[in-house]
């Protein structure tokens, strides 16, 4: 009657250990990976990246962000997120890929390269 009890604990604790193995290695594998999309879960895709992004205050940015070939000058608050411009490829390759400097020079900085390209965009 003992080995009986044992037996039945023993197998108890190996059953446990079993199931929380995986449930570990579905949410590590399966889930973590996508594995459900075909149930609507979570699609990820590359279709957004943040160009560059820059702090004006406490909890506020400016981000600039390609999608679909197009480039968008986003605000970011706690409040929320608000499109600001929109930007042609050219204007924005110049956050993409700063230009070195020339003479010593320092390169601009976001602030003044978003101003250039703003009073490039008003002149048009």
């Amino acid at each position: 009657m003992f080995d009986k009890e044992l037996f039945s604990l023993l197998w108890v604790i190996v059953c446990v250990v079993l199931v929380i193995g995986l449930a570990y290695w579905f949410t590590k594998h399966v889930v973590g990976k996508g594995g459900f999309r075909f149930l609507g879960g979570n699609q990820q895709t590359d279709a957004i990246r943040v160009v560059s992004r820059t702090a004006v205050g406490k909890d506020q940015q400016l981000l600039l962000v390609e999608s679909g070939g197009r480039f968008f000058l986003l605000g970011a608050t706690t409040a929320g997120i608000s499109l600001v411009a929109e930007f042609t490829a050219e204007e924005a390759q110049k956050w993409d890929k700063p230009a070195p400097p020339q003479n010593g020079e320092q390169p601009p900085s976001f602030t003044e390269a978003l101003q250039t390209v703003i009073k490039q965009r008003i002149k048009r």
